[in-house]
C-alpha cells in the first residue's frame, strides 16, 4: 500500500483509506499520486461511501446529443443548430470533450473562414459550442466549465441597416400586391411595415390577436408578448383578407422572389428584415422616441435599438453646439 513509481515513469498508487476501502490509480506525476492518496484518505472519512469519479471520456458528440435532449428541445431553433453542432462536432473529429483546447478551436474556426464561412456564422457556431459546455454544467451533466471559454468572437465590421424609401415602400407593395398566386405576401408585408414586426411574427397572427387597435405578438424571438398599437383600417383589412383568403400561409419565399423583382437591391441577409428596419427608421427619423421603439420592436437590450439612434433629427448634434470648438470662429481658408 504505498506510491511506487512503474518502469515507464508513472507513479502507481495503491491506498485503503478505510478497511475494505481500496483505492488504485496510475498517474503521470509523483505530485499528482501524492495528491490523489491525500484526497481519498479525507474524504473517506468525512464520507465513508466516497470513491472517486472516474475521468469523463466522453466526446463532444455525445455531449451535444445531451444538450439537445436536456436543453436544446425547448428552444425555437433547437433542432437547427442541432445540427449544427452536430457538423461542428464532425469537423472538429469529435475530441474527448474536457480535453478540447482554445488552439484547436480557433484552427477550426480559421479554416472555416478560409473557406468563406462568414465571421458572423463562425461567431454564432463558437456562441452554440459554448453554450452546450455552459448548460450541461449548470445542470451538473458535466463537472467542469467550458476549456476554451477564453476565445474570442471574432471582430465584426458593423454594417449599415438598409431602409426603404417612400417610394421603394409603394412600388414594393405594388408589386406584392399584383402578384395573385400569394394573396398573403402582401398582407404579411404591410402588418411588417406598420409595426416593426419580424416575418414570422406577422405570418403566425391569428384572430383573436388582433383588438381594436391594437394587435398582439407571442411567438417572438424573445420569448415576451409584445402589443402595437395600429390604424383601426389595419386591422379592418387583415379581418377582411382572412374572410376572403383565409389564415396565412407560409410566404416568405414567394417574398424573397419578388423583392428580387423590384429595382430595390437589399444587402445580403437582410431581405425580409428590411421591413423591420425600414419601420424603426421611419419612426426615428419622424421623431420617435428611442426607448418607444425599443418596447415596439421587442429588443432585450437599448444596445439594439441604438442601431437606428443615427437617423434621429437632432442625433449628436451637441457634438457642435457642446464641444471645444462651439464658440470659435475659424479665420477663412488660404486660397
Amino acid at each position: 500500500m504505498a506510491i511506487v513509481q512503474l518502469p515507464d515513469g508513472r507513479w502507481r498508487v495503491d491506498v485503503e483509506p478505510i478497511k475494505g476501502k481500496r483505492f488504485r490509480k496510475t498517474l503521470k506525476t509523483k505530485g499528482e499520486a501524492q495528491r490523489f492518496e491525500a484526497t481519498c484518505r479525507s474524504k473517506c472519512i468525512e464520507t465513508p461511501n466516497w470513491s472517486p469519479k472516474p475521468k469523463d471520456r466522453r466526446r463532444l458528440s455525445e455531449l451535444v446529443q445531451l444538450w439537445y435532449e436536456l436543453h436544446g428541445v425547448s428552444l425555437t431553433d433547437g433542432h437547427r443548430r442541432f445540427a449544427i453542432l452536430k457538423t461542428t462536432a464532425q469537423a472538429m473529429g469529435d475530441p474527448i470533450a474536457r480535453s478540447v483546447e482554445g488552439a484547436h478551436v480557433a484552427s477550426i474556426r480559421a479554416k472555416w473562414m478560409a473557406k468563406g464561412v462568414t465571421g458572423k456564422t463562425a461567431n454564432n457556431r463558437l456562441g452554440y459550442l459554448k453554450a452546450v459546455y455552459n448548460e450541461l454544467h449548470k445542470l451538473d451533466v458535466i463537472d467542469y466549465p467550458c476549456p476554451f471559454s477564453r476565445i474570442q468572437p471574432v471582430r465584426l465590421q458593423e454594417r449599415p441597416l438598409a431602409y426603404l424609401t417612400k417610394p421603394q415602400i409603394a412600388e414594393l407593395l405594388e408589386a406584392l400586391r399584383t402578384r395573385d398566386t400569394a394573396p398573403h405576401t402582401y398582407m404579411v408585408a404591410v402588418i411588417c411595415l406598420s409595426t416593426g414586426a419580424r416575418w414570422g411574427e406577422a405570418q403566425a397572427l391569428t384572430p383573436e390577436r388582433i383588438g381594436s387597435g391594437v394587435i398582439t405578438f407571442a411567438n417572438t424571438k424573445s420569448k415576451r408578448v409584445r402589443a402595437v398599437p395600429v390604424a383601426r383600417s389595419l386591422v379592418e383589412s387583415i379581418h377582411k383578407h382572412w374572410r376572403e383568403h383565409g389564415p396565412f400561409s407560409n410566404c416568405i419565399g414567394v417574398f424573397r422572389k419578388v423583392l428580387l423583382e423590384t429595382s430595390i437591391n437589399p444587402p445580403k441577409g437582410q431581405s425580409s428584415h428590411i421591413l423591420r428596419h425600414t419601420f424603426a427608421a421611419h419612426f426615428i427619423m419622424g421623431g420617435g422616441h428611442i426607448v418607444t421603439l425599443k418596447e415596439i420592436l421587442g429588443h432585450a437590450s437599448l444596445s439594439m435599438t441604438m442601431r437606428y439612434a443615427h437617423l434621429a433629427p437632432e442625433h449628436l448634434h451637441d457634438a457642435i453646439r457642446l464641444g471645444p470648438m462651439a464658440d470659435f470662429t475659424l479665420p477663412p481658408a488660404n486660397p
